[in-house]
């Protein structure tokens, strides 16, 4: 046996996968262990209906699920196939589906999977019970089909079984062992296990079992309509069990699935039906099996009317058998990876669906081998990515059966969250309510989008109006905004950026350590710098202000920062790190005059000589103790003044007062946006994740080579001579087409990329797309194309910055 000694509980799809990866790499001293039987255990697994779409908004859950469908093509049960490759068809039945439609196939296209738009004749064709005369439109994915759950986890803990990997049936575990803080093993009704690493897979038990590890998951089993038709006369004679694309028919929450003469429908218009973990029944005492719950037959009515309506043949038939199946959601639609904060070596891979089963089966392998994933960015689905009000129980609850309500709908990328709200108000929230701040949520800080007291200033100006899509959740008033940042002065409210605070006599080689710039500086400077993963892609760019020999601040991008300094403190206590968010608040002051605003309401000089660019010092405005750092990440002079949430009202108003008189505004995020692509300002999260290195990016001078070691460094510097791809500025003349994000680049007939950030440049007066590109495309004046919704939208590549790229009004 190799590796250590891994417990992996739950033998559903996601711990079969796990057991196979695992022992695949060598790790093969693996103890995979169930309550129920194997290997249909009980689980959501055992009943799911097994529809792989691997149609999605994110790039990381579309090659999970093309992974998953590319293993699965592969496995077979004594020749019996574990996936039917059938295709995937989704129809439209409304002009605004059909749109969407386009806009997904602008999705799949951009993460390279084969896909095509249908005609109604052509949408009947591939599946032939649809009626004509409802079907306006299709998107077809090929490579889309059905995955056989059961089979796929027999076929998968057999190759694990013949490299050594034991699967213990009826073993219900009743306690995690752990000693000093780590994981020693698991206590099952037949005895313990000893483990060095325990990963819990338990699907629908998951909060159950990681609350035995003292740790609180954000799952909620929901239940979900699915039901069976008996024979369909129009399907007589039908051998194989399926030959027709599963379906979906997303206007009415449906989707269906062939069963030999008879179809499978499942349905999300019902109402939601959370579920308990903890009342989850045990395998034997459940009527069919404990992921089964009785069937509803009034909350279905609708569905097999419409079903009727969609597919006529099968008013011919009746449904046979039906089952409320419970499935996972999480509160942002993602799945829960990665090891618990607190206990070493107990790690989840929680709330994933088959279709993504075999994928997250190797990225978490893969992190537990290697300590990264390689093939995957996983930074949406670090377990740790939360902020502690989205653990509580009514917001878990709320916004997880938001999720089942809203699994089909049209969604905006702006879309507003819903309740709870408001949740996290910085202390400048009654002034913005009185200017008419238009909010939008960003970590549960309410944040104002824009300011309808500005729209007196619209007029006279030209503010050209976007798309439809585009201009819903904007107003022109982001425009005036924008430009009167760059004429006047304008403040903005930075609140919802995390701060932390590393002090101790260890801070400044701890934080060395850490990041790719020398940050163990004089007292008072700033440093651009960033976090890398031990592969040199990049975990994270952040601020580093060091404020004392001891103390420095800390701008992150959110908790998973947080997360990776707090495990990577040394072991002898010289550092501590701390959240600074909730008890601190953020003005951005930015723009020409900013100077003249704040110069008057301190005795410090706040000269160019005085403080800086990227200087950091301690002042008071007015009566208020602030601590204002000259940066600016929409490219113009001013400062960020941090101040306690106690005096926040206080220098808001001091500051509103000074810069009124001078033409001053209150701005929001639309303008931040507009502001930062102008200036060519990255985002993490957004721009760039897991999967990029600095050169790739274009932030190549945070890197220091001539400063000490940092992890990542010696990945960064084999993959610093292989850049095949680059993070690339697009500019679009049309003012119409202002692009959202996501959407394929093309190189002629051939997709080549995908947009990341993208705003209207209310400065240039053009639009603006920043795009991975092939490195050989990423050159100024090459024309390209972005395929957004069913046009195609001419775009140049720009040099950048696109505004002011000898950096003197930051500097001035």
């Amino acid at each position: 046996m190799a590796g250590p000694r891994v417990v992996i509980i739950g033998a559903g799809v996601v711990g079969a996968a796990l057991a196979d990866e695992l022992s695949a790499r060598g790790w093969t001293d693996v103890t995979v262990v169930d309550q129920g039987p194997l290997p249909a255990t009980g689980g959501s697994s055992s009943h799911a209906p097994g529809l792989v779409f691997q149609t999605n908004s994110s790039k990381t859950m579309t090659e999970l699920a093309r992974y998953t469908v590319e293993k699965f093509s592969s496995l077979d049960v004594d020749g019996e196939p574990c996936f039917l490759q059938v295709g995937g068809l989704e129809v439209a039945t409304t002009p605004e589906r059909l749109t969407e439609l386009h806009r997904r196939h602008g999705w799949i296209t951009a993460w390279g999977v084969e896909a095509r738009l249908l005609t109604p004749a052509e949408c009947v064709a591939q599946h032939p019970l649809l009626d004509p005369d409802r079907v306006l439109g299709g998107l077809l994915v090929p490579t889309d089909g059905i995955a056989k759950a059961v089979l796929a986890v027999e076929a998968q803990l057999r190759r694990a079984g013949a490299r050594g990997v034991r699967c213990l049936a009826r073993h219900e575990v009743l306690d995690i062992l752990r000693e000093d803080g780590r994981v020693t093993g698991v206590r099952t009704d037949r005895g313990e296990i000893p483990a060095d690493v325990v990963v819990c897979c338990a699907g629908i038990w998951g909060p159950r079992i990681a609350r035995m590890a003292g740790m609180n998951l954000p799952l909620t089993p929901l239940a979900h309509q699915l039901a069976w038709t008996g024979p369909i006369p129009a399907l007589a004679g039908q051998k194989e069990e399926a030959v027709r694309p599963i379906l979906r028919h997303q206007d009415a929450d449906l989707y269906y699935r062939d069963r030999f003469d008879g179809l499978g429908i499942g349905f999300y218009g019902h109402r939601p039906m959370p579920v308990a973990a903890d009342d989850i029944l045990p395998f034997d005492d459940a009527a069919t099996m404990p992921s089964v719950l009785k069937f509803t037959e009034d909350d279905f009515t609708d569905a097999w009317t419409e079903t009727t309506s969609l597919l006529p043949a099968t008013q011919d038939a009746a449904i046979e058998e039906g089952v409320n199946g419970l499935f996972s959601f999480t509160t942002d639609n993602f799945p829960l990876l990665g090891e618990s904060p607190d206990l070493k070596g107990f790690w989840v891979a929680e709330a994933v669906w088959v279709t993504h089963s075999a994928g997250v089966g190797r990225a978490v392998a893969e992190w537990l081998v290697d300590g990264h994933c390689s093939s995957f960015d996983l930074h949406e689905c670090d377990v740790n990515r939360f902020e502690p009000h989205q653990l509580a129980p009514e917001y878990v609850l709320t916004r997880d059966c938001r999720n089942f309500v809203e699994v089909y709908d049209i969604l905006h990328p702006l879309q507003p969250s819903g309740d709870p709200r408001p949740i996290r108000t910085s202390p400048f929230h009654p002034r913005q309510q009185a200017h008419g701040a238009y909010f939008l949520e960003a970590n549960g800080w309410e944040r104002p989008h824009w300011y309808e007291a500005n729209a007196r200033l619209v007029e006279g100006r030209d503010i050209p109006t976007p798309n439809d899509w585009a201009a819903r959740h904007w107003s022109p008033i982001v425009g005036a905004e924008a430009q009167l940042t760059r004429e006047t002065v304008a403040m903005y409210d930075m609140t919802a950026l995390k701060r932390l605070e590393v002090t101790g006599p260890g801070a400044a080689a701890f934080l060395e350590r850490l990041c790719t710039g020398k940050v163990a500086k004089s007292v008072g400077s700033v440093t651009y710098t960033l976090l890398l993963g031990h592969d040199g892609g990049i975990r994270s760019d952040i601020t580093v202000a060091r404020l004392a020999p001891d103390r420095f601040q800390v701008g992150a991008n959110g908790n998973l920062d947080l997360d990776w300094f707090r495990r990577h403190l040394p072991a002898d206590g010289t550092v501590q790190v701390r959240d600074l968010t909730p008890g601190t608040c953020c003005v951005g002051l930015w723009g020409p005059l900013a100077r003249e605003v704040l110069q008057p309401l301190t005795d410090d000089d706040f000269s160019n000589d005085g403080l800086k660019y990227f200087r950091a010092g301690h002042t008071y405005l007015g009566s208020v103790p602030v601590t204002a750092m000259r940066l600016s990440y929409v490219g113009e002079l001013g400062w960020e003044l941090y101040t306690t949430a106690d005096q926040g009202l206080k220098l808001w108003d001091t500051l509103w007062r000074a810069a009124e008189p001078l033409g001053g505004v209150v701005a929001g995020r639309g303008a931040f946006n507009s502001l930062r692509l102008e200036k060519g300002y990255r985002s993490f999260g957004t721009d760039l994740t897991y999967e990029h290195d600095p050169y790739e990016a274009g932030v190549a001078f945070a890197v220091k080579p001539d400063k000490g070691d940092f992890i990542g460094r010696a990945a960064l510097e084999r993959r610093r001579a292989d850049v095949r791809r680059r993070l690339t500025c697009l500019t679009i003349d049309d003012p119409r087409s202002v692009v959202m994000g996501k959407e394929p680049v093309y190189d002629g007939p051939r997709a080549v990329g995908h947009v990341t950030s993208a705003a209207y440049g209310y400065t240039i007066g053009k639009g603006i797309a920043y795009a991975w590109l092939p490195a050989e495309l990423a050159v100024p004046g090459t024309a390209l194309e972005i395929g957004y919704f069913d046009r195609r939208v001419p775009a140049v590549v720009a040099e950048e910055p696109l505004f002011d790229p000898a950096m003197s009004r930051l500097r001035g």
